[in-house]
């Protein structure tokens, strides 16, 4: 047995070894194993059912970080990422008023387009045709966007006729809970805990169990019924011109994040050749594009590349073993539904906040001396947030830039892709 392991993960030319790859993938599980809670909280917003929401982000994970390790051997986790799903609950369905059906089939098409840029020059292509400033943007944007929904989940900001948003009232228990989970999770973060934001969300999930503000109802229980979103995505919905930009923001901010994650993930396993290119990174794209077109089918958001798993690789993880542990802990994962059904959103308020705040770091790679590229990327960051939508807030920085570079006469620089984008987002506010 160790040596067929050792043989299909090539342990010994990685010098690693099982022990250390179990270890990697455990480390990578417990840093990444919140989204259990989070994800069915959110995308249930939409009316569709928690437990099966719970049991088909554990399978996708699962078949997903099982894929990246069999076929790609990379030591990366994959789940239902944060910031589409939240795109997925609160634009296209709750303010677009598409049916979570439909929007499931968007991410479907979505995730064709991906797996068909992953194995052709598309993916290439369409990433140098993007300005840099604008991709970074998008991870800022979608992090602003997080964090709101976590703010307002906490009770920390609250709606205010006059002002449009003031602070809310830290006088209710619930609120001061949230901002107890940010503040477990960041002081645990800081001391370099692995599962730091999973330990948070537990700890006031027992706070508020203590204090008699939810109910016991156990912890560990067969898997719900999976039915209610098995296989109910509506591709034929999906291809109508009206969302068109929701499929375009899917894609996008999945090809970037998934491409930057990977190519991070990739820097420190130490993955890069002599001419600077990561070694498989071309299998890895195409089994990360094949577990978002998998994700649909169980009822996911797009699945995609989680940056958490550089903490598995940090604890010895060098090779697909430690993604396939990490699948196998999430079918695991899928008998504790009681406990997912009980976790409150206060207590999941401070680790959406703590993981917004961490994607504002990419902001320091802006180009701050280059006004035409970095004022249009300011558009994104703020307007994604402040719209409640990102597809309408990356519309408008690619509107932005093509403004700017028209006027300042350099239209010549404008790359194909940019132009192709933009008059998709154009036909979106005419015509939509």
């Amino acid at each position: 047995m160790k040596y067929y392991v050792n043989q299909l993960f090539n342990l010994d030319s990685n010098n690693t070894s099982i022990k250390k790859e179990i270890l990697g993938g455990f480390t990578t599980f417990i840093t990444m194993a919140y989204i259990i809670f989070v994800n069915p909280q959110i995308m249930s917003s939409t009316g569709m059912d928690l437990g099966a929401i719970f049991v088909g982000t554990c399978l996708a994970a699962a078949i997903a970080s099982i894929l990246m390790g069999l076929f790609a051997n990379w030591p990366v986790g994959l789940a239902p990422g944060m910031g589409l799903n939240a795109f997925f609950t609160f634009t296209v369905v709750g303010e677009m008023g598409y049916s979570w059906e439909v929007a499931l089939g968007a991410v479907f098409v979505a995730g064709i387009l991906f797996f068909v840029m992953s194995i052709t020059k598309l993916r290439e292509w369409m990433i140098s045709s993007i300005p840099f400033n604008l991709r970074i943007a998008m991870g800022a944007g979608v992090g602003l966007f997080i964090g709101l929904i976590g703010l307002k989940n906490g009770g920390i900001i609250v709606s205010n006729d006059a002002t449009l948003l003031s602070l809310g009232d830290f006088t209710n228990v619930e609120t001061l809970l949230s901002v107890a989970g940010f503040l477990i999770i960041s002081a645990l973060s800081v001391r370099k805990i692995p599962g730091a934001i999973i330990i948070g969300i537990l700890a006031v999930t027992f706070i508020a169990l203590m204090t008699g503000l939810i109910e016991y109802n156990g912890i560990i229980s067969l898997p719900p019924d999976i039915s209610p979103t098995l296989l109910k995505l509506d591709i034929i919905g999906a291809l109508n011109l009206g969302m068109l930009t929701v499929i375009m923001s899917f894609l996008f901010v999945n090809l970037f994040d998934t491409t930057g994650t990977l190519v991070g993930v990739a820097t420190r396993a130490n993955f890069i050749n002599d001419d600077g290119e990561a070694q498989g990174l071309n299998k890895a794209l195409k089994a990360d594009s094949g577990a978002s077109i998998l994700g649909t089918f169980f009822g996911c958001s797009p699945v995609t590349s989680y940056v958490e798993s550089s903490a598995g690789i940090e604890a010895g993880g060098r090779t697909g073993l430690t993604a396939v542990v990490v699948g196998i802990l999430f079918i695991f994962a899928m008998f504790l539904s009681p406990l997912a059904a009980i976790i409150p959103p206060y207590a999941t308020a401070g680790a959406l906040i703590y993981v917004a705040i961490l994607m504002l770091g990419g902001m320091e790679k802006l180009d701050w001396s280059n006004a035409i590229e970095l004022l249009p990327a300011l558009v994104i960051i703020v307007m994604i947030p402040l719209t409640f939508s990102i597809a309408d807030g990356i519309a408008l920085g690619f509107l932005t830039y093509v403004s700017l570079k028209i006027s300042s006469g350099e239209i010549k620089t404008v790359s194909y892709g940019a132009w192709f984008l933009t008059l998709i987002f154009i036909s979106k506010f005419v015509f939509l």
